[in-house]
């Protein structure tokens, strides 16, 4: 146990390392586009399946409540969290369509699309993302794996940061990472301060 143990944490430990050195001037733009969605009066929407939805609910409530600094709320929304949405699209259409029809009922202009796909292969987000670049929206995808491109959903969006690992949790351990210091980075750009 001890040696899966350690295995676990050197692996996990060099996927962000790695993801952070190929990846810095990405992460600063993904930072950038927020702060700019923030300032412009948009809101941040996302979206993914599974721990990736899990991922978007997170992100979302930081957000919208707080990370560091006590401040106002900044506009996020998870499309992953109304069951009966989800469910009801879903069933009448397809589950390729439950990101789709939410971009084109809540996104402006003005707002970022962020997809997570751990894979880069979400057909649900990458359709989403196309749908989101059709109305004007910025777009951004948080992916993984080895190719380094991030599948047919890095290759939608216009920012993309990829995870360079071919393992799913250490993927997820990176994303959950770089989510934590985006929301980092744009408190303070926004509201400058300290932790509290």
């Amino acid at each position: 146990m001890r040696q899966i143990l350690l295995r676990s944490l050197k692996n996990s430990v060099q996927a962000q390392e790695s993801f952070a050195a190929e990846q810095e001037s990405s992460i600063l733009a993904l930072a950038r586009e927020m702060v700019a969605t923030i300032r412009r009066g948009g809101k941040i929407l996302l979206f993914g399946n599974g721990g990736s939805a899990a991922d978007a609910q997170h992100l979302a409530a930081e957000f919208v409540n707080r990370f560091l600094i006590n401040r106002r709320p900044m506009a996020a929304l998870a499309l992953t969290t109304d069951s009966s949405i989800l469910t009801a699209v879903g069933n009448d259409f397809s589950f390729d369509e439950i990101f789709v029809k939410q971009m084109q009922a809540l996104g402006k202009p003005e707002d970022l699309a962020l997809g997570i796909s751990t894979s880069g292969g979400s057909v649900n987000v990458l359709k989403a993302l196309i749908v989101a670049r059709e109305m004007g929206m910025a777009t951004a995808a948080l992916t993984g794996g080895l190719a380094g491109d991030g599948g047919a959903v890095g290759q939608t969006a216009d920012i993309v940061l990829n995870v360079p690992s071919a393992q799913t949790p250490h993927i997820q351990e990176a994303h959950l990472w770089v989510e934590h210091l985006l929301c980092e980075l744009v408190e303070r750009e926004i509201f400058g301060g300290t932790a509290q």
